[in-house]
């Protein structure tokens, strides 16, 4: 090998390491508000963003999160209800039949699991109490996280003012 094989050689690998360098370097000052270096004594760095997880110990819903029922049923809209509704229609009936789901006409104030003729999971067959409107208002922003078990496989409605328009339509129902 010749000296100006050797010297491209060694040239191609200094080139690599400067644009793997530059490269570490401008991902660190993109994704970096504040070096270590730069804070002051005795304070951590600031993140650059924060990324909002649930708590490990579950104890906060999707429900405890936003406006109350109290505050969003009295302004409530039963055609919007009816027509978020929608989503729900392709297991739930309202003309006193089962479906994937049982149905749901007469369900505000009900037994929890208690519809004739239906097949709970042992979940919901085993929770106690009524489906009161604030029940379902927790329920329907997060089935699964509610009821750990239910067989539902609904992701939710997470606007709190689609929920409380669902539950202002089934209350027409009634």
């Amino acid at each position: 090998m010749d000296t100006m094989n050797a010297t491209k050689i060694v040239g191609g690998l200094c080139g690599a390491l400067l644009v793997f360098l530059m490269l570490n370097w401008a991902g660190e000052s993109l994704y970096r508000v504040g070096a270590a270096e730069h804070a002051a004594e005795g304070e951590e760095a600031e993140p650059a963003y924060v990324i909002e997880v649930a708590d490990a110990s579950g104890s906060e819903t999707a429900s405890e999160t936003g406006p109350t029922l109290a505050d969003l049923l009295p302004a409530a809209d039963v055609a919007n209800g009816e027509k978020v509704f929608g989503k729900c229609k392709a297991c739930h009936k309202l003309d006193g039949k089962n479906g994937t789901g049982p149905a749901l006409n007469g369900v505000i104030d009900r037994d929890v699991g208690t519809f004739a003729g239906f097949t709970y999971s042992p979940a919901m067959a085993e929770k106690p109490g009524n489906w009161t409107p604030e029940e379902i208002y927790g329920f329907l922003a997060a089935p699964k996280a509610y009821l750990k078990g239910t067989k539902m496989g609904f992701a939710g409605l997470k606007k709190p003012e689609d929920r409380a328009d669902v539950i202002a339509y089934l209350q027409s129902l009634n």
